[in-house]
């Protein structure tokens, strides 16, 4: 019998830069004196979870070549750090999404309606973010990293038990954010885990040009932070040192850096052309490491998936794309004043002047209409 994935290591986490790996790409098991494999139970769910997280990038997708959605920045490909990392915290702990990480906001039971209103472009996160324990998704590079720290610090502070952890990607790394964020995590032992997904490019700037560090786990080293290097396609992998890194954190050990392996499949958002910077043969080899194929395969080699579990599961995603088909189509779409309104405590005399002329214009393409 493998061991749950509640067992959570006892002990303080100590930095691991070789790849943690339960599963090989091909689903065979890696046995582990370290890691404990996840309970077929577990891995079923997050099987299911990103099954439905795949269907909603690929729904969500289609929404912004239709003109339903603004933008879409999809996580398909890194579905298994978006499970893991939900599924990692407890009730009271605290997630700090990225712009990329929808998949993981619906983990912590967010509407994925909810999720996608700012990518209509209304200017509201939509979802309570206190209700979720769920920082609003954010667009600027590592700002969220130091709302976490200062969230999980002040928990400290009031002994309270929670945990932050906060997501970002490699191009993240360069930013001055990143760095602050570490350094006074680890100074104060604040209990919050950063989670980079290393999907290889900021946009199109490939990983050779963010760091010269034989890894992004390396830079917990120099701020005295235990860091863990993990193959970000394992979803067994991830729920393991995700959970212990947690535990960690929860126990007063301080902070954890968790670098995760893995890759952009589709495009940075639908504006990018991601045919300028990287290979087909680059995109296909990857492909081949996905991480809902690699537990599939460990799951129907044991018996704990079949045909009509994986139907079920198939069924559900389709159920859910159609909700938020429905769901993005309806509702009133944002008015133009909102671009004027709130920006001063009082409108200035020139923001009155450009929405009123923008209203002119706006009338007027409505008059030749």
């Amino acid at each position: 019998m493998s061991t749950p994935v509640d067992a959570r290591p006892p002990g303080p986490l100590e930095t691991v830069l070789d790849t943690v790996r339960l599963l090989d790409p091909d689903g065979s098991p890696v046995p582990s004196e370290r890691w404990a494999m996840p309970s077929d139970d577990v891995l079923r769910e997050r099987h299911r979870a990103m099954v439905l997280g795949r269907r909603v990038n690929d729904q969500a997708s289609a929404l912004t070549r239709q003109g339903r959605l603004a933008v879409y920045p999809s996580s398909h490909g890194q579905e298994a750090c978006q499970v893991a990392a939900a599924a990692a915290l407890r009730p009271g702990d605290w997630l700090f999404p990225t712009y990329r990480d929808t998949v993981a906001v619906m983990g912590r039971g967010v509407d994925p309606v909810e999720i996608l209103t700012w990518l209509k472009g209304d200017r509201h996160c939509a979802y309570d973010p206190v209700a979720h324990h769920v920082a609003p998704q954010t667009t600027p590079l590592a700002t969220q990293l130091l709302h976490a720290v200062g969230v999980a610090h002040a928990a400290r502070l009031r002994g309270l038990d929670e945990v932050a952890l906060a997501l970002c990607g490699d191009g993240a790394t360069s930013e001055g954010d990143f760095h602050e964020a570490l350094n006074f995590a680890a100074v104060f032992r604040c209990p919050v885990v950063f989670l980079v997904q290393n999907n290889k490019y900021a946009i199109s700037v490939p990983l050779s040009r963010q760091t010269a560090a034989p890894s992004l786990a390396h830079k917990g080293v120099g701020y005295g932070v235990p860091a863990v290097l993990v193959d970000g396609n394992d979803v067994a992998a991830l729920g393991a040192v995700l959970d212990a890194a947690v535990a960690h954190a929860a126990a007063g050990g301080g902070p954890v850096l968790v670098e995760a392996d893995t890759y952009r499949v589709a495009a940075h958002t639908n504006a990018d052309d991601p045919s300028r910077y990287r290979s087909d043969d680059e995109v296909e080899a990857w492909r081949a490491r996905d991480p809902i194929t690699r537990v599939r395969a460990y799951l129907r080699a044991r018996g704990a998936l079949d045909d009509a579990a994986e139907a079920a599961v198939a069924a559900e995603a389709e159920e859910l794309a159609a909700s938020i088909r429905d769901g993005v189509s309806g509702g009133p779409g944002p008015s133009p004043d909102d671009l004027f309104d709130h920006v001063y405590s009082a409108m200035t005399p020139q923001l009155r002047a450009q929405r009123d002329l923008l209203r002119e214009e706006l009338a007027a393409e409505g008059a030749d209409r």
